[in-house]
């Protein structure tokens, strides 16, 4: 789709159709302008039905909500979600949603909307400065690592060692996930080496299958167990093991559900992956802004949940809530 300076638009209007960009779309339509991460991975497809969700059910009400789904193409690409803000500040927006792709790169835009009388809500992954900010919806990332370290040490039985793939610098979420990670390790399971730590996915499940076939290259011989953050760093990490045979040989904890992770947990090439509730991520996020557009209070932090899904509680109901919602 060709979008405003390239940048992948969903317009979804859930009170009635895509309305001119100069915002008029009537005097009692609150319009959020909604910019994640990027478009690609299955966790902002799931974000997005939960702010669709939410704008329906605010509809319903009487209250029609607009919701701007705009996501840089790239998510790497810092310069080009702060245009995307910046473009959503010039429309005129009654309030911004946005999942930051660097906690500090992001302050400025968030800044200026401020300034222009728009509220922001941050959501999946933290702001430098708080006081920028109506409220934070998000997973709690450090209890999801420890939720990793604690499944890993338990496969592990306390002994062996393990690498950690990070995903990117500047990514608050995942920066306290890998954290809650190795904390857990230290803390539980001393008898654990960690052996690499210190190097980085990148934004793409490519880069990610490149960055683990690096490692792999110097550690698949001595290395028991390997933990990485999100989708993309998990699928990557997957496929490069799946390559040299090591898949299920080696103990795999990732982060994010995709699909596409069933099959190899099934068959323990995979022996867990946290999970988080994205599409309440997005249900929330919208509910929030609009609650705060009301002038209702709003908490200063939202919690949406995450858990460990194992082939034990796959088919339970709360894991099938979470990746499979009706």
């Amino acid at each position: 789709m060709n979008g405003w300076k390239a940048v992948a638009l969903t317009c979804v209007i859930l009170a009635s159709g895509c309305g001119p960009k100069n915002g008029s779309t009537g005097s009692k339509s609150i319009r959020i302008g909604m910019v994640p991460k990027g478009s690609t991975h299955e966790h902002w497809k799931r974000v997005h039905a939960g702010a669709e969700k939410a704008a329906q059910e605010f509809a319903a009400a009487g209250t029609p909500v607009e919701v701007l789904w705009k996501a840089p193409i790239r998510e790497d690409d810092r310069e080009q979600q702060v245009e995307v803000v910046e473009g959503l500040i010039s429309q005129g927006v009654s309030g911004l949603v946005l999942a930051p792709l660097d906690s500090s790169a992001l302050l400025r835009p968030v800044e200026e909307a401020k300034s222009a009388g728009i509220p922001t809500v941050i959501f999946d992954s933290a702001l430098a400065d708080t006081s920028k900010q109506v409220s934070y919806v998000s997973t709690d990332n450090g209890k999801g690592g420890r939720l990793a370290g604690k499944r890993m040490g338990e496969l592990l039985k306390g002994t062996g060692t393990v690498l950690m793939l990070r995903y990117q610098e500047g990514s608050a979420a995942t920066e306290e996930r890998e954290r809650g990670f190795l904390d857990e390790l230290k803390a539980s399971f001393p008898g654990i080496t960690v052996i690499s730590s210190d190097q980085y996915a990148g934004a793409t499940r490519d880069t990610a299958k490149r960055s683990s076939e690096n490692l792999l290259n110097r550690f698949a011989d001595k290395v028991n167990g390997i933990f990485t953050p999100n989708e993309s760093s998990t699928a990557g990490m997957l496929l490069a093991l799946q390559d040299i045979g090591k898949a299920g040989s080696i103990t795999f904890v990732g982060f994010d559900y995709s699909s596409g992770f069933i099959a190899p947990l099934e068959k323990g090439e995979i022996k867990g992956f946290v999970v988080q509730n994205p599409v309440n991520m997005g249900y929330l996020s919208v509910k929030t802004m609009v609650e705060h557009l009301q002038g209702k209070p709003v908490p200063p932090m939202v919690d949406t949940g995450v858990m460990m899904v194992t082939l034990d509680n796959l088919h339970t109901p709360d894991v099938q809530a979470v990746i499979n919602p009706k």
